[in-house]
């Protein structure tokens, strides 16, 4: 298989995000994109294939996942176009367990001798492995669906919208940065459509369609005198959405402080662009924060992060069980802590939700990557920790027999394990605005977008960053701040929260590349919640030097 070196979107103050400097795939001329794959009745009989020789072998379980990943990129800086990208990469995963142990094998050769042959060498490790396993692997049941389907529900297939629409689009949203006094602007679009195939020896054959998108810039203003530069990323979130997300529809606008929009299920890039050219201009003059106390009035787009890192990693149970402890370590949340029901991650008003279902989240599947329907369940109900994410061979280990449905693989060439579902915080029950936050505030900081950050092995002791501050004193907002970061730790900072904002102000984040596991793999998950407030958060001032 091909594998194709792609431009590092450099300079887009990811964050959080994972961006992969090497994706796989075949380069593809734009209108293969529209070329049907393989159909059903040929994918049914190519995965029969792989779990017959599976269970000829010994096998006592089997499933097959046969994979077409689409991808399309488009790179701008100013006037420009950098890069566009499509890729398509096919083939077919095996995973077997015989004698009590996994075994994993997966080709690009997806005919009945391909099969046959990558099946057998997934016996064969799984044997081979069996040797030193210690304790055969246990797995949740599951029931077997038959042949069934499940797309992201979506207007505008991003395949269908031609590549001048998209350029054309990126680079008024650039043209409207430089107009409103940016010096520099990159901007990209990510277009992902991946065609899933499952099938098992439990009795499922599951089709499935995925579309996922994530809009993006990274504005840049210059001070020659002082030597100074400011940038602002966009306010945009990747979605579980089509291309529809890019119709920037006033329905889904909201309004903030200081004239600033706010982006739900439609995002418009021209206006958030040249918004940011001028926030970007005004950082150059805002003024440097006072160390010290404040409470913070933290925004979804900036919230999402603290919560995928602070909630999503922690609760992951194979990092919690140490699996994960040599990529960023294991997890306070340890089993004890979970087994006492009454340890207290968050304040009463903090209920933290893992939902694989969620319309327009990047986690949104029907089925996951072991053929188990997605669900949402509870990790943290009224400031308790009461539940981890686990898939089919690690629940037992918390005493349940259902696995959560969120296991995943990058590809249909890397084995599916466990990752992270969509986590969220959900909305106040109450009616609360974000103007009715601001106004109770007396001594706080605003803060939207995601900035760096970083967190310690346990998932414990913690600094973010932002994209934008502003400083709120005695219920008004008084202006734009800079060099902001607040340090805390996971209990002490969600048990600081005080009020959360009602569901009109509820939208999502996400991350768009999410790395885990090794080798490293990729991932997309949203996390959603509405403006909250923490009380009496340490701030840091990050542009002090010695």
């Amino acid at each position: 298989m091909k594998r194709r070196d792609f431009v590092q979107y450099a300079g887009m103050g990811a964050g959080a995000m994972m961006m992969p400097s090497l994706l796989m795939g075949n380069d593809i001329p734009v209108e293969a994109l529209l070329e049907p794959g393989m159909d059903t009745v040929l994918k049914k009989k190519m995965a029969d294939v792989a779990l017959n020789t599976a269970k000829s072998m010994g096998a006592t379980y089997a499933d097959a996942r046969i994979g077409r990943y689409l991808n399309q990129y488009v790179f701008t800086r100013e006037d420009k176009v950098q890069n566009v990208v499509n890729t398509e990469s096919f083939g077919v995963g095996i995973r077997v367990i015989a004698n009590g142990t996994w075994g994993f094998s997966s080709t690009n050769d997806v005919t009945e001798d391909g099969i046959k042959k990558a099946t057998q060498h997934a016996v064969s490790i799984a044997k081979a492995n069996s040797k030193i396993q210690k304790e055969p692997v246990v797995l949740a049941p599951v029931q077997g669906y038959g042949e069934v389907s499940w797309k992201t529900p979506l207007e505008k297939d991003f395949k269908e919208v031609p590549i001048s629409e998209k350029v054309d689009l990126l680079l008024s949203a650039n043209a409207a940065a430089m107009e409103n006094g940016a010096n520099f602007v990159n901007s990209a679009l990510f277009m992902v459509n991946e065609q899933k195939y499952f099938a098992s020896t439990d009795g499922s054959y599951i089709d499935q369609d995925v579309h996922r998108i994530w809009p993006t810039f990274n504005v840049t203003a210059i001070d020659r005198e002082a030597g100074k530069f400011k940038s602002r990323q966009a306010l945009s979130a990747p979605m579980g959405m089509g291309y529809e997300y890019m119709d920037g529809l006033e329905s889904e606008k909201l309004s903030g402080p200081e004239g600033i929009k706010l982006y739900n299920r439609s995002y418009d890039i021209v206006e958030d662009a040249a918004m940011a050219a001028k926030q970007a201009k005004q950082k150059l003059t805002a003024k440097s924060v006072e160390a010290g106390k404040y409470d913070l009035v933290l925004e979804p787009n900036h919230l999402g992060l603290t919560i995928h890192e602070s909630v999503g990693h922690p609760l992951e149970l194979d990092r919690v069980l140490g699996y994960e402890a040599n990529y960023a370590g294991t997890s306070f949340a340890t089993l004890d802590k979970w087994e006492s029901k009454d340890f207290n991650y968050g304040s009463d008003i903090v209920n933290l939700v893992a939902d694989k279902t969620q319309v327009g989240s990047l986690g949104a599947v029907g089925y996951d990557d072991e053929g188990v329907k997605t669900k949402k369940w509870d990790l943290v109900r009224n400031g308790t920790l009461v539940n981890y994410q686990a898939i089919r061979d690690q629940v037992h280990m918390i005493d349940q027999n259902e696995s959560h449905g969120c296991c995943y693989a990058q590809s249909w060439e890397d084995v599916q394990f466990q990752r992270m579902p969509n986590v969220s915080l959900e909305p106040g029950k109450e009616k609360y605005s974000l103007q009715d936050m601001i106004k109770d505030v007396d001594k706080g900081i605003y803060i939207l977008g995601r900035g760096s950050y970083s967190i310690d092995q346990q998932r414990y002791n913690f600094q973010f960053g932002g994209t934008l501050f502003y400083e709120i004193k005695d219920g008004e907002i008084v202006g734009m701040l800079d060099d902001v970061a607040y340090q805390s730790n996971t209990q002490e900072f969600w048990n600081s929260c005080v009020k959360i904002c009602d569901k009109n102000d509820y939208r999502l984040f996400g991350s768009f590349f999410d790395g885990k596991g090794q080798p490293s793999q990729v991932s997309a998950v949203s996390h959603g919640s509405s403006t909250s407030r923490f009380n009496g958060v340490n701030v840091i001032n990050t542009g002090r030097t010695i």
